[in-house]
């Protein structure tokens, strides 16, 4: 019987070690000494019968004592199996149970991964994205611009099939809702029109982007709505990522806390049927991007969905500065191609 240390470092008694330190203990104790005193006290006394008796009591009170001991031991070790052992067992399935039931509840209301606000890019937030991605055959964005999903196709080497919900660049008025909402993150000196004319290179960039990355996709349904959600999601087979641009971080916080949930956990349910409604709503305006649209398809597709010309040297322009943004993002990201 070995005692276990307790949370102060001192060793604690299991039921079965107590039942023998106090109960017990106590019975030996006594019929021990009755039986020394007796054997003790007939060692003294004449031979005779008196003798014989004192001696018969402390023989018979030792062998009591023993068989006594062992039976004690034998009744409650097969107490503690018939007893003690069905309880922990018990015990052990209700606490499995129990963990189960939380891991279930985790799974549906809380994320599996948390990525807080950083100035650069996070190595592990991009790595474990581009896993999602390669063991994903559905490819859902949402977003302002676009960049960063058409940098990660061009990035990866298999066919999605895409749908993209993006900013109408179109609507001025999204372009100058985004912009206070960025005046208000840089703070009073930045520019107001700086920001408006770097929004909107930032929307003809992804629109170049995706066109490029047109070979990684079966096709890309691209959506443009008016006044689209802050907050970006992406969205796998097996996760949903969603990036929080309502979150108000550190100013120096380029890329805002990310929180990712697991396929099957109620707001992977909830965002992709929100993307699906958003996606296929009669409110936004609807194009396609194939492998086998051509340049000149795509300035016409530029041109609808902005409502400006594109020529040869502004879609060169804009293909260039595209390029320079993706290599600059996967080397700070540390990702390969």
């Amino acid at each position: 019987m070995r005692a276990d240390p307790g949370r102060d470092g001192k060793r604690t008694r299991s039921p079965l070690q107590e039942i023998f330190w106090t109960r017990t203990s106590l019975l030996l104790l006594v019929l021990v000494v009755v039986s020394i005193s007796c054997l003790f006290l007939a060692s003294g006394m004449d031979p005779g019968n008196g003798k014989n008796f004192v001696n018969s009591v402390g023989t018979g009170t030792m062998i009591s004592a023993v068989v006594g001991f062992g039976q004690t031991l034998i009744t409650a070790a097969a107490s503690q199996r018939a007893l003690v052992a069905p309880v922990i067992d018990e015990s052990k399935r209700a606490l499995e149970k129990l963990a189960a039931e939380y891991r279930s509840l985790n799974k549906e209301f809380f994320p599996t991964d948390v990525f807080e606000a950083t100035p650069e890019p996070d190595p592990r937030f991009n790595e474990l994205m581009m896993r999602d991605l390669a063991g994903s055959r559905q490819y859902f964005f949402r977003g302002f611009s676009g960049r960063f999903a058409a940098a990660r196709l061009l990035l990866s080497h298999a066919e999605w099939e895409m749908r993209a919900v993006l900013a109408d660049p179109s609507d001025a008025t999204t372009i100058s809702g985004r912009a206070r909402y960025l005046l208000r993150q840089e703070g009073p000196e930045a520019d107001y029109d700086a920001i408006q004319r770097r929004l909107q290179d930032e929307m003809g960039m992804g629109l170049i982007g995706l066109f490029l990355a047109r070979s990684r996709c079966t096709r890309i349904d691209l959506t443009v709505v008016t006044d689209p959600p802050l907050d970006r999601l992406e969205i796998f087979d097996d996760c949903v990522w969603v990036t929080l641009y309502s979150d108000v971080g550190p100013e120096s916080a380029l890329y805002p806390r990310t929180l990712r949930f697991s396929e099957g956990s109620f707001v992977y349910n909830m965002e992709r049927a929100e993307f699906l409604r958003l996606g296929g709503g009669r409110n936004g305006r609807h194009f396609q991007i194939t492998p086998e649209t051509t340049r000149a398809d795509f300035i016409a597709l530029f041109g609808k969905a902005t409502g400006r010309p594109l020529s040869e040297e502004q879609f060169s322009e804009l293909e260039g500065r595209f390029r320079s943004f993706s290599q600059e993002f996967s080397t700070a990201a540390g990702l390969r191609s």
